[in-house]
């Protein structure tokens, strides 16, 4: 097959869109003899860097339908299989990053949305972001595939290059051939080189990649190529604008030898091989049963108070395991510290009222601890329940659910005790992201914000509760866990102004928890998540 990748220039001068674009377009009407397959770069109705939101529609506006009506030109015109990406406009009006496939008639019969849009793409316009649609990447879902005569394509835009992740993902699709789509304007080509050639030799697939040329002598990005699966580089246009054509056979695939010494056993690809010896719970998460981190998961939220307490006893895993199956976005816990420095999670400072034992935990060491029955004073069906270590809750459901994370340890005066320690197990089960941390001691808040600035903290009412939101704003914090009945809408209107959500603790009633979402109340904590759920599960925000 006959595949040509065209890399036009581009610049970061906004007011270079109308030559580079003209430029863009002679480039494609060079394109006149039979070719097989043609692949442009991302954005082509964007020729030039532009500054903020109304900038880039501007472009869109003005090249996005003549580009594509060049682009079926061509693809008519050339009798090719052809990749282009601009943007394109859903019927509810939203804008997405979009690679289109057009057949050698000119017909649009595929469309691939860029699966992991960069983080200016997507947020919002008063932070510098250009609002791209990026819904449709917030479910769990396959590679996309479109097979056409015969060939399995897979896609990945300029962002997803960098989600090893995924190449397993597209391995196990079995397809022929990756079109890349791209820009990667800060890489240099000896690290495009080494990402390419990475991905063709992992998902046993040739790699069509076409980029942007940023200048003839730039040390970074361009760099449209063709590689085999066995990672041949066969065309690498560098920095050079223009077009290349190469030809490929892409029934050719890359097998090897299965492991060190395996006589008898056929050659497989790589992804094959690595795969029977897989061990995906050693490292971080992975999945579609990862949810949305803290950062995107939608407000207002019901957050299950102790887990869902009122059908397992609190602080277990089965109060957890429960709420977490039905739903909750968010739990929350309370940590403790043993007598030897493992961190459990129980509310209470002593043992009397959840456990069959008496005494301070403080007191025990957590093998001590471990001869305590948790779970016979609520009921018969769960004698024999053990106090849980935090590493345990983060080991059975990091990435699964927010975690609210109330550090009780804390809550005395000796700030700061286990901070780096309670950081540590955070990270090392990949849960910055999906937890939050909750304490009343403002300090040591502070202290959390400086050293891991990827957890957010939130601060607890303690014996100020009525001061919660300005201590808040004292310390920037991410969020305040309201106190009932000590605050007001005045206090939810002014954390919200200052950037500050609002958890309120506690609804157990359903008529309290609608008036609280009414007030503008961004999480309720409850005991009793299912009937809360029930009663306002229409006003939820991941609903």
């Amino acid at each position: 097959m006959k595949v040509r990748i065209i890399q036009p220039a581009y610049t970061f001068e906004p007011n270079d869109l109308q030559q580079n674009f003209d430029a863009m377009i002679a480039l494609m009407e060079q394109c006149n003899e039979p070719l097989d397959i043609i692949v442009m770069p991302e954005y082509c109705d964007i020729p030039a860097a532009q500054k903020g939101k109304q900038a880039y529609r501007s472009a869109i506006e003005k090249y996005n339908k003549p580009f594509m009506e060049k682009a079926i030109e061509m693809a008519k015109r050339c009798h090719a299989i052809t990749f282009v990406n601009c943007a394109y406009e859903t019927p509810d009006g939203k804008l997405r990053n979009t690679t289109h496939a057009i057949d050698r008639d000119g017909n649009i019969v595929g469309r691939y949305y860029k699966a992991h849009p960069a983080p200016k793409e997507d947020k919002p316009e008063s932070v510098g972001g250009l609002e791209m649609d990026s819904s449709y990447s917030f479910n769990g879902k396959s590679p996309y595939v479109l097979e056409l005569e015969g060939i399995r394509f897979a896609f990945m835009t300029c962002y997803d290059f960098y989600m090893y992740e995924e190449f397993p993902q597209i391995a196990r699709k079995n397809v022929d051939v990756v079109i890349g789509c791209s820009h990667q304007r800060t890489d240099t080509h000896q690290a495009l080189e080494i990402i390419n050639r990475f991905l063709c030799y992992n998902t046993n697939a040739y790699l069509i990649r076409a980029s942007v040329s940023l200048g003839e002598d730039s040390p970074i990005g361009g760099c449209s190529c063709v590689i085999a699966p066995n990672g041949d580089v066969l065309a690498d246009m560098k920095s050079r604008a223009g077009f290349e054509t190469v030809e490929i056979d892409v029934t050719k695939k890359y097998y090897k030898a299965a492991g060190f010494g395996g006589v008898g056993k056929a050659p497989k690809p790589h992804y094959e091989y690595i795969e029977e010896g897989r061990r995906p719970w050693i490292y971080r998460n992975g999945g579609a049963s990862v949810v949305q981190t803290d950062r995107w998961m939608p407000y207002p939220r019901i957050c299950a108070h102790r887990g869902f307490n009122t059908v397992a006893p609190e602080n277990s895993m089965p109060a957890f395991g429960a709420a977490i199956a039905l739903g909750a976005e968010e739990i929350e816990f309370d940590l403790r510290l043993t007598k030897d420095n493992v961190l459990v999670s129980c509310h209470d400072r002593l043992l009397d009222r959840v456990s069959d034992g008496s005494g301070k935990i403080s007191d025990y060491t957590y093998e001590e601890l471990l001869q305590f029955d948790f779970g016979a004073k609520w009921g018969g069906k769960y004698k024999g329940l053990k106090i849980v270590k935090f590493e345990d809750i983060l080991k059975k459901f990091a990435g699964r659910v927010i975690m609210n994370i109330h550090v009780k340890l804390w809550d005395r005066d000796d700030s700061g005790i286990m901070m780096e320690e309670i950081v540590e197990l955070i990270r090392q089960y990949d849960c910055e992201k999906y937890c939050y941390i909750v304490s009343r001691n403002d300090e040591t808040l502070k202290r959390i914000k400086e050293y891991a600035p990827n957890i957010g903290i939130c601060v607890g009412a303690g014996k100020t509760p009525w001061q919660i939101v300005d201590r808040g704003i004292a310390i920037g914090a991410d969020k305040v866990q309201l106190f009932k009945p000590h605050f007001n809408q005045e206090m939810i209107d002014k954390a919200h102004a200052n950037g500050i959500r609002c958890n309120v603790f506690f609804a157990d009633n359903p008529e309290e928890a609608i008036r609280y979402l009414d007030m503008g109340a961004d999480t309720i904590l409850t005991n009793d998540y299912l009937s809360i759920y029930n009663a306002v599960k229409d006003r939820l925000g991941n609903k």
